[in-house]
């Protein structure tokens, strides 16, 4: 079955709807923001799984100093719900990958997880130190990395919200992450594509696609839903495709 457009899926749990405003917002405040042409085909999609019809809207930009930020929200019937965001910088800038993901069902948050990851062994220090003074909040229910997590950073943040209460702070701490990371992005300089320092944080960009592509979870829904071929494609050209050859 191949995917067919479809308006975004609407009666978002409140802490989807309400972290993709905070993202759109911070997105506007970056430099010579613009949109990033994609196949029209992987804008808005919708097929079936297991009775259930399946909505995936994509949203993408670029900017100085990031090749790609993509916000993507799928919905799976009346129960499951994804928020997954990435921005992949420009390997030229010292800057890290922001991610932030939300997995919700009936039952609530069962996941939230957000890191600004490095690209060349460790975070540049203005970010260290913008995510340094930030006011951590105590997190009841803290979740474990997969075995392939050793791509995000120290100051990962990855729990299961207990409640409306640590949902706005799980918000919260996406914004502020956000701000350290606009606020670096401002002021980043690009350097030459053939220094060493850019073609590090390529490898390390690679590095980072190659270990978010050994979540199978995805690539097993979106073939369950579609098909293999599709979901390859998928995967590769939108989610987590390889940056450009400095």
């Amino acid at each position: 079955m191949q995917p067919q457009s479809k308006d975004p899926c609407q009666e978002l749990h409140p802490l989807v709807s309400t972290l993709a405003a905070s993202i759109r917002s911070s997105w506007q405040k970056l430099p010579e923001l613009a949109p990033l042409c994609t196949a029209e085909d992987l804008k808005a999609i919708h097929g079936e799984l297991d009775g259930e019809t399946l909505f995936i809207g994509n949203e993408l930009y670029q900017c100085r100093g990031f090749r790609k930020i993509h916000l993507e929200i799928a919905r799976l019937g009346n129960g499951l719900q994804i928020l997954h965001c990435v921005w992949f910088p420009d390997p030229r800038y010292d800057l890290p990958i922001f991610g932030a993901d939300i997995v919700a069902g009936p039952a609530g948050i069962s996941a939230a997880i957000v890191d600004l990851s490095p690209t060349s062994g460790e975070l540049p220090d203005p970010v260290f130190e913008g995510l340094e003074a930030i006011e951590r909040p105590a997190f009841r229910q803290v979740r474990d990395l997969p075995g392939w997590g050793t791509i995000f950073s120290r100051k990962v943040c990855f729990i299961r919200p207990d409640g409306a209460d640590e949902e706005a702070l799980f918000n919260q701490v996406v914004t502020d992450y956000l701000e350290v990371l606009s606020d670096c992005a401002s002021r980043a300089i690009p350097e030459s594509p053939t220094t060493v320092s850019t073609i590090n944080r390529y490898e390390g960009q690679l590095n980072y696609c190659l270990q978010q592509k050994r979540n199978d979870k995805t690539r097993r829904v979106l073939e369950k839903a579609f098909d293999p071929e599709w979901a390859d494609r998928y995967i590769e050209l939108l989610l987590f495709d390889n940056p450009p050859t400095p």
